[in-house]
């Protein structure tokens, strides 16, 4: 694919809505599995997972033998982690607990390099990395802004109010609801599922709809999941490569524990 086309831009293009996982091992080779697995898109999130860029930075080369296309979740909206997510070769980018417009224009900044036109781009230029195929993708200065996808998270009550404010600020491709901290906002942590989460949620895809901005969701069961996708989100994602693997876990010891029991009694005659 050219380096200046977004894979994940490309695919909002398609028909089905694309559905992606997140990635909270910090393992390469299960990110690997993931990408294998079928998901359209994984987020290597470098917000809550013990990662340095030097994982990252293997994670995505992991996931590049893959059909999914990667997203790096930032730690927060900060210049200098936006500039080495780009240089270890992340097109697309989701920015954490953005609270205004103000904090989109200085996401989608920390993503430009300055132009001849367009000089409001902070971000430091090196020629040598995984970003610019090492040197070797042709005007890779001057085209690279084309090829970076901007996902705004919106994760308080306050930040909601303001949706339309942040969507329509230039640069941002599309915001991404946080129903985990928006539950914490809203005064029943970790419970997305309660009533005043879930009207958020569906208030937020409506008018996401209304001015023709992409948004997407995670949510932790293939239900939710499917009643997202029925409000209008555009783009979903179940879990995490650690939340299915301890589900499956907990579900064979749960399973296997009548056995085990039964298994002891015997051997105590």
């Amino acid at each position: 694919m050219d380096p200046f086309t977004n894979p994940f831009r490309e695919l909002l293009k398609q028909h089905a809505v694309p559905l992606g996982t997140w990635l909270m091992s910090g393992s390469a080779s299960t990110a690997e599995a993931m990408g294998c697995a079928g998901f359209d898109w994984v987020v290597v999130d470098m917000e809550h997972v013990p990662i340095d860029y030097k994982d990252a930075h293997q994670i995505l080369q992991a996931i590049a033998g893959t059909r999914a296309t990667p997203v790096v979740r930032l730690a927060w909206n900060d210049q200098v982690l936006v500039k080495r997510a780009l240089d270890i070769g992340a097109q697309t980018l989701m920015f954490p607990f953005v609270q205004s417009a103000d904090e989109a224009r200085q996401a989608v900044a920390a993503t430009r390099y300055p132009t001849a036109t367009d000089r409001s781009g902070t971000r430091g230029f090196a020629a040598m990395h995984r970003g610019s195929r090492y040197a070797t993708a042709p005007d890779y200065g001057k085209r690279a802004n084309e090829g970076v996808f901007r996902m705004i998270q919106i994760e308080t009550p306050e930040a909601l109010e303001k949706l339309e404010e942040i969507a329509s600020v230039d640069g941002v491709d599309a915001l991404f609801m946080g129903p985990g901290d928006l539950s914490a906002s809203l005064g029943v942590i970790g419970n997305v599922a309660d009533a005043k989460v879930q009207a958020a949620l569906k208030d937020a895809a409506a008018r996401a709809k209304a001015i023709g901005r992409p948004i997407g969701i995670v949510g932790p069961t293939p239900e939710m999941v499917g009643q997202f996708i029925e409000w209008g989100y555009t783009y979903v994602a179940i879990a995490s490569d650690m939340g299915m693997m301890m589900r499956q876990a907990n579900a064979f010891i749960s399973a296997l524990r009548p056995s085990l029991a039964k298994a002891v009694s015997l051997s105590v005659y």
